[in-house]
């Protein structure tokens, strides 16, 4: 049996000086025993894979509504394609792949029903009661909301896990706390996913597109990354299909932002003088990003994206549907509090009434919030 202190001599031989170890972490808030034959890093990625919020994924948006059709990505398939593009970043710049693991697993827990539409309207419900954020949510999911443990809320995840969770979107209205070292720059490995997550969503919206009919080729034609990932699949594969050439083309994005995305991550951590976890922190910026001419080329596809997909009329159709689901839910629950379920009725004591009803909803998934809303609203639909 290969054993956890064995895991972590290897972490030592192998890594990069500047990767975070498992051996070295700070621990957790409620300490256990470590694991015999699993590093500290590797028990929070089980305890993500376990957890309720993880499983709920499968059933919340990306783009296309669960119901509209088995193939399009959800929460869960998003959320596993990033971890497969942070591990292979991870791994190419020997950082700690476990843990970049288990941020790409995490990194939307908290994420309402109905994608960035849902996140909107419970933040604007929650405006005056400290707002809603989807990756504050996360860590509020593996710190309090999760009940597996009798012993502690939560998942009791390592510290570094945790503050890599808090730091994944750092804004001016959501301020890092003290417990997570507000001044110092997060880990390579979080950046790493936090790129990852943009590369995956991208390409894979991209291609959800493409199968919806809602964006084609000739509309694609005139961004730059498309048309030189066509041209490419085009020379590989000359005998291809459009659609076998577009699915090569998503693939061939994937790859060249990465490659693009290793080789100026390597020169930064040079120029800034990275050897350690400590230069990490003290640095003045992220070291982990692309070369000026793919960020160029990535923003103008997130452009179209935008314009062509995100706002086509059938996902606003439906975005505007899911504001007014969530709206109403939360008008509902929280006039009435006995509309709530037993635990989360119990919660408002502890939290509040707006923070209960937030917690309650952005754990629904898109079926659940759907069935919720025909119940309180509909009049001869079934209460039980």
């Amino acid at each position: 049996m290969i054993t956890r202190e064995q895991l972590e001599a290897r972490e030592e031989e192998t890594l990069a000086p500047f990767a975070a170890r498992a051996g070295k972490s700070r621990g957790r808030r409620y300490p256990e025993p470590e694991h015999p034959y699993r590093t500290a890093f590797q028990r929070d990625r089980d305890r993500v894979i376990h957890s309720t919020a993880f499983r709920r994924l499968q059933y919340k948006t990306q783009v296309f509504v669960n119901h509209e059709g088995d193939y399009y990505r959800t929460r869960l398939t998003h959320s596993m394609e990033t971890a497969q593009i942070a591990r292979s970043i991870a791994r190419a710049l020997a950082l700690n792949e476990d843990l970049a693991e288990v941020l790409a697993l995490a990194h939307d827990l908290g994420h309402t029903p109905f994608g960035h539409s849902g996140q909107e309207a419970l933040h604007e419900c929650m405006k005056e009661h400290g707002g809603f954020e989807h990756n504050l949510q996360s860590l509020r999911h593996v710190e309090l909301l999760e009940t597996r443990y009798p012993q502690f809320p939560g998942l009791n995840l390592t510290w570094e896990t945790r503050e890599s969770m808090r730091k994944h979107t750092v804004h001016p209205e959501f301020p890092v706390e003290a417990e997570y070292e507000p001044s110092w720059q997060t880990l390579l490995e979080n950046q790493v996913v936090d790129i990852a997550d943009s590369i995956a969503y991208d390409a894979h919206d991209l291609d959800d597109g493409l199968k919806a009919g809602l964006i084609d080729g000739a509309q694609l034609a005139g961004v730059e990354l498309w048309r030189q990932a066509m041209s490419h699949a085009a020379a590989e594969w000359p005998g291809a299909t459009d659609e076998q050439r577009q699915k090569q083309a998503v693939r061939w994005i994937i790859d060249t932002e990465v490659t693009d995305l290793v080789a100026m991550t390597e020169r930064a951590i040079g120029r800034l003088g990275i050897r350690a976890v400590e230069d990490v922190r003290r640095a003045m910026e992220r070291a982990v990003g692309f070369s000026a001419e793919m960020a160029r080329k990535k923003r103008e596809l997130q452009i179209f994206l935008f314009a062509n997909l995100y706002r086509h009329h059938r996902v606003v159709v439906m975005s505007e549907k899911a504001k007014r689901f969530v709206r109403e839910l939360f008008a509902a629950y929280r006039s009435n509090t006995d509309q709530l379920p037993p635990r989360f009725k119990e919660w408002t004591k502890r939290v509040g009434v707006e923070r209960a009803v937030a917690d309650y909803i952005a754990g629904m998934t898109d079926r659940y919030a759907q069935d919720e809303y025909r119940r309180l609203f509909h009049p001869f639909e079934n209460v039980l």
